[in-house]
C-alpha cells in the first residue's frame, strides 16, 4: 500500500473566464467509481445548456483507476489535461468536472489544454487538499475502570480513536502507524499497569 496520498478537503466550485468563455470547475472527494459517475451526472444535470461538461477522476491510493472525457472538445484537449493536473498534484479519490459555456472566441488546442488544466489547478488551490496516511487498525481491550482515562489519554496524545465499544470489557479501536507499534505497546503497558491488551488488524488511511 502507498504510505500516503492527497485528496480534496471539501467539495466546491471554482469559476474563471478565458476569452469570454466561462469555465466552472466542480471538484468532489469520491470513494469509488459509482460516486465519481454520480457526481459527473449531477453536474451535467445542473448545467444542461453548457457547451461542454468534461470530466476526469482518479481513484485508488496508487491511482489505479483513471478516467477522462473531452465531451465534444477536440481529442486530448480537455479531459486529459484535467487528469494530468490531478496526477501532477498527486490527488486521489477526486472527481473533477469542468463546465464550459462558449463565449464566441476559439482558444485553439493549446489554449484549451491550458484552460482545462489550469482551472482544475486553480480549483484545487481554492478548495484545499488533505493528506491521508497509511496506518494499522489496532484494537485495545481494557477494563471499564480504566477505559475513560485511557480514551482521554489516547486522544490527548494525538491518537486517531476510530471507535469505542462497551461490553464485558471496553474495546477502543485506533489508527496506529506501523513504526509506532512497539513504542505504543510499551506506553499502553505503562499507563494501564499492564492490564490492557492490543491486537493489530488490517490497514486503512486517515488524516495526517
Amino acid at each position: 500500500m502507498q504510505e500516503e496520498y492527497r485528496t480534496l478537503a471539501r467539495e466546491g466550485v471554482h469559476e474563471t473566464e478565458i476569452n469570454r468563455s466561462r469555465f466552472l470547475c466542480a471538484l468532489a472527494p469520491v470513494a469509488d467509481e459509482r460516486e465519481a459517475q454520480e457526481f459527473v451526472a449531477r453536474i451535467r444535470r445542473e448545467h444542461p445548456t453548457a457547451t461542454h461538461n468534461c470530466f476526469a477522476y482518479v481513484l485508488g491510493a496508487d491511482a489505479s483507476v483513471q478516467k477522462a472525457s473531452d465531451d465534444g472538445e477536440p481529442g486530448g484537449t480537455a479531459g486529459v489535461p484535467m487528469l494530468q493536473m490531478l496526477l501532477r498534484r498527486e490527488m486521489r479519490y477526486v472527481a473533477a468536472v469542468v463546465t464550459r459555456y462558449y463565449g464566441g472566441v476559439k482558444l485553439g488546442a493549446g489554449g484549451l489544454i491550458r484552460a482545462y488544466g489550469g482551472v482544475v489547478g486553480e480549483a484545487l488551490d481554492a478548495l484545499g487538499t488533505v493528506t491521508r496516511r497509511r496506518y494499522r487498525i489496532a484494537t485495545v481491550t481494557v477494563d471499564h475502570q480504566r477505559a475513560g482515562k485511557l480514551e482521554n489519554d489516547l486522544r490527548s496524545t494525538g491518537r486517531s480513536v476510530r471507535e469505542v465499544r462497551y461490553a464485558e470489557a471496553v474495546t477502543i479501536e485506533i489508527g496506529l502507524p506501523d513504526a509506532d507499534v512497539s513504542a505504543f505497546r510499551a506506553w499502553l503497558a505503562d499507563v494501564t499497569a499492564g492490564t490492557a491488551t492490543v491486537e493489530l488488524g488490517g490497514e486503512a488511511y486517515g488524516d495526517a
